[in-house]
């Protein structure tokens, strides 16, 4: 499996566009295949910060999300709009 963490740094300006992108994404990686949990938060601390963490079953599926066109509109929109950092992790 692969877990992936996507912090974003958002300007208060931006932040509820960028927010409402990732909640549509969610909603949309969450009826994929493979998809074994998606879910975006937002920091307790830091207004600026927001991120979606997700887990897939396997590279295909995580491919198969990233070249989906719901995924090329909204991180697109996103990266657009804010600061984006990915980690990934293998389990």
């Amino acid at each position: 499996m692969l877990r992936l963490n996507c912090f974003i740094c958002v300007e208060a300006n931006r932040r509820a566009e960028v927010l409402e992108a990732a909640r549509r994404l969610t909603a949309v990686s969450l009826t994929q295949d493979g998809c074994i949990a998606y879910d975006v938060f937002e920091s307790a601390t830091r207004h600026d910060v927001l991120l979606i963490c997700e887990t897939w079953r396997d590279e295909a599926t995580l491919k198969a999300h990233s070249d989906s066109e719901v995924f090329v509109k909204e991180v697109g929109l996103m990266r657009s709009l804010a600061e984006m950092k990915l980690e990934t992790f293998e389990f």
